[in-house]
């Protein structure tokens, strides 16, 4: 065991520089970019935009006052006509964009192995502390969402599963259904019109994660503030998560079952609980454990990018999105390293806790 989790450690490295080197090559030919938006702001917004975009430096300022009187300079950017040459080279150099792609990609890749992210081209801050605050919203909405979700997906499937084609399975898979057809989003407007002063009644706050005097509680006090604050945008991602847990948990232990060792067992006089937790349990429940990662990345990025929006939590979802959107690409590239980290990292756990499980299954004897 221990040597295939150093070779899945060793095929990290070259599946993290495969995505980079996608993503990389991508953003190569996108249109637009750090230096068309600087320069779309500033034929758009005159000089007000230039301090907040460069940070005020005088001699950038100098150069955008200063025109070339033609539209033949640097004609790769739109918007840059009457601009002088040496203010966009400037630019270009702030940005980093003076150097090849080649050498630009391998300095990235060097920082970012030592992680070094730099600093926001848009904002007066570094990546790392951009993420390092906003980390904790996208935790606690993965993690908790996750959490519940398997919490009530694992013991209702098994429910549903023993109790088959009873009143019980037809009703609940009716509310499964549900769940899954409506997307999160939309039980998020609907949780915020019906419990947080949309149009009914205002018991739960709108935004943020915790209160404004939250350092000023107790320790218990902290406790029901944050989960005053995480009530709504956790039941808006559980009822649209645990659809899809269920009904495969539901049928994996349908398929376990019916086996011929089942019934053996139940031949032998075990007790139906024995036979469920006993035999069943072990078997059906690896398929569902395979799709932990992936639920659990939904939940810490894309799942939540809604949920975060609907209502206001700076998380790491809304971060990417809206870096993406500004190409703020610093902030765009970490998110993206740090989150093919943990799904990596996360798909190891994965296999780790399938012999965690089964101790019959030996990853080791795998040739890969």
């Amino acid at each position: 065991m221990f040597a295939y989790i150093l070779r899945r450690l060793a095929l990290m490295v070259p599946t993290i520089l495969g995505i980079m080197l996608i993503t990389f090559v991508i953003v190569q030919f996108a249109p637009g970019g750090p230096v068309e938006r600087v320069l779309a702001q500033l034929q758009g917004q005159g000089e007000g935009s230039l301090s907040r975009v460069t940070g005020g430096a005088g001699d950038l300022g100098g150069a955008a006052r200063a025109t070339s009187g033609g539209g033949e300079t640097n004609a790769r950017y739109r918007g840059a006509q009457g601009l002088d040459p040496a203010f966009i080279k400037k630019l270009e150099q702030q940005f980093g964009f003076d150097k090849p792609a080649p050498e630009r990609f391998l300095k990235m890749i060097w920082d970012y192995a030592r992680f070094d992210f730099g600093n926001s081209y848009f904002r007066d801050v570094s990546v790392l502390q951009l993420i390092r605050e906003r980390l904790p919203v996208s935790i606690s909405l993965g993690l908790w969402m996750t959490l519940i979700s398997y919490a009530i997906s694992i013991p209702l499937g098994i429910r549903k599963a023993v109790r088959d084609g009873s009143r019980f399975d037809l009703w609940t898979s009716g509310v499964v259904i549900v769940g899954y057809a409506i997307p999160s989003f939309l039980f998020g407007i609907a949780l915020i019109i019906l419990f947080a002063g949309g149009s009914f009644l205002q018991i739960f706050p709108l935004r943020g994660l915790t209160s404004e005097n939250f350092d000023t509680l107790s320790l218990w006090g902290k406790a029901v503030d944050y989960a005053w604050h995480m009530a709504l945008p956790l039941t808006a991602l559980v009822l649209g998560a645990f659809a899809t847990s269920t009904l495969l948990t539901k049928n994996s232990f349908l398929d376990e079952i019916r086996k011929q060792y089942v019934l053996t067992a139940r031949m032998k006089g075990l007790s139906e609980r024995r036979v469920l937790y006993g035999h069943v349990f072990r078997n059906a429940m690896l398929i569902v454990i395979a799709g932990f990662p992936a639920a659990f990345i939904s939940a810490f990025f894309t799942g939540s990018l809604l949920i975060e929006t609907i209502f206001s939590l700076d998380g790491l979802g809304l971060l990417s999105f809206t870096s993406i959107v500004g190409r703020d690409y610093p902030v765009v590239f970490a998110t993206l390293y740090i989150f093919s980290l943990v799904g990596l990292a996360v798909n190891l756990l994965s296999d780790l806790m399938y012999t965690w499980i089964d101790p019959r299954i030996d990853f080791s004897a795998r040739g890969t």
